[in-house]
C-alpha cells in the first residue's frame, strides 16, 4: 500500500491512496497501535473512498513519533564534507513538530543566510525493536518514504553539538507517500535526487550506504526503544549545498525537490523568516 497522513478538523487519520481516492483506515493514533492488524481490516474494505485532491496532508506519522537521523552515512558525502568514514552510526535527533509534508512551506530562520538540502530514504517503525540484532531488524520496518533533513549549517557548525541546526522550524519534509515493506523492493540499489529550482543537485544510490538499514536500527535499538510510528532517516548522498564553491543555500523564493526511487517527489517552497508562525 502507499499510506498518507491527513487532516480532519482537529483529527489526524491515516488512509491509502488507490489513483486519486483514499481509503480511510484510522485515526493516526489508532493506527500505530497495530499497524499490521490496521492494514489487514483494512485490505477489501467498503469504506467510502475520499478524493485525494480535496485532503489536508500531514506526515503520515504520530505526534509521539520519535525522529532518528543519521549522518554521514554516504561514502560519496562522508568525503566530500572532508569527514572520515565512521565507525559507528551517527545518530542525531529532531523532533516531530519540524516535520511538514509536500507542499507545505521551509522558512529560513533570521540567524541563516540560507538552508541547505539533504534527500534521503527514511523508515517508519511497525512493530516495538529493543536490542535488536541486525539481521532481524528490518523485519520490524512498515514502511519507507522520502525525508529531507533541511539544515541551518550556521547553527549546526557553531558547535560540536548539531541539534539546533537540524531542528529549524518546519524544515523536514517527509513523504508522499509511506510505501509498506511488502511493496518495496529491498534489494534493489535506489537512486536519491534533490532540485532546486529545476537544477540538479544531487544524485546518489542506496549501495553508497556505509551502514546498511539492519545496522542503524540494530545500533539505535540497543539503546534506545523504537517503537510503531518512530522516523529513522538513513543519511544523505553527496551534492549538499554547503560543500560547494561558493557554498549554494535555499533562499526565499527557491522550490526544493527531493525524490526516492520508488516512492515520489517531495517539493517544498522556502520562505522568509515570516513564514514561521
Amino acid at each position: 500500500m502507499r499510506l498518507i497522513g491527513y487532516r480532519d478538523g482537529e483529527t489526524r487519520y491515516i488512509g491509502a491512496v488507490e489513483g486519486d481516492t483514499v481509503l480511510p483506515i484510522a485515526t493516526l493514533d489508532d493506527f500505530y497501535t497495530d499497524p499490521a492488524g490496521r492494514l489487514e481490516q483494512a485490505q477489501g474494505s467498503q469504506a467510502a473512498r475520499l478524493a485525494l485532491s480535496g485532503l489536508s496532508q500531514v506526515p503520515p506519522v504520530p505526534m509521539t513519533a520519535k525522529v532518528f537521523c543519521v549522518g554521514l552515512n554516504y561514502r560519496a558525502h562522508a568525503e566530500e564534507a572532508g569527514a572520515t568514514v565512521p565507525d559507528h552510526p551517527t545518530v542525531f535527533g529532531r523532533w516531530h513538530s519540524t516535520l511538514v509534508g509536500d507542499g507545505e512551506s521551509i522558512p529560513v530562520p533570521s540567524t541563516e543566510h540560507g538552508l541547505d538540502w539533504e534527500v534521503e530514504l527514511a523508515v517508519v517503525i511497525g512493530e516495538t525493536l529493543i536490542d535488536a540484532d541486525e539481521g532481524s531488524a528490518p523485519q520490524a520496518v512498515l514502511g519507507y518514504t522520502a525525508f529531507n533533513d533541511v539544515s541551518a549549517r550556521s547553527r549546526q557548525f557553531d558547535t560540536t553539538q548539531w541539534t539546533l541546526g537540524k531542528n529549524p522550524d518546519k524544515s523536514a519534509p517527509i513523504g508522499p507517500v509511506l510505501v509498506t515493506a511488502d511493496e518495496w523492493d529491498s534489494g534493489r540499489d535506489h537512486r536519491l535526487t534533490t532540485k532546486v529550482n529545476g537544477e540538479l543537485m544531487q544524485s546518489g544510490y542506496t549501495s553508497d550506504m556505509i551502514f546498511s538499514i539492519g545496522r542503524v536500527l540494530s545500533y539505535i535499538s540497543q539503546t534506545s526503544t523504537l517503537r510503531p510510528g518512530d522516523v529513522v532517516a538513513l543519511g544523505t548522498p553527496e551534492g549538499v549545498g554547503f560543500t560547494r564553491t561558493p557554498p549554494r543555500l535555499l533562499v526565499p523564493g527557491d522550490v526544493v525537490e527531493v525524490e526516492v526511487e520508488g516512492i515520489g517527489v517531495l517539493s517544498n517552497p522556502i520562505t522568509g523568516v515570516a513564514g514561521r508562525s
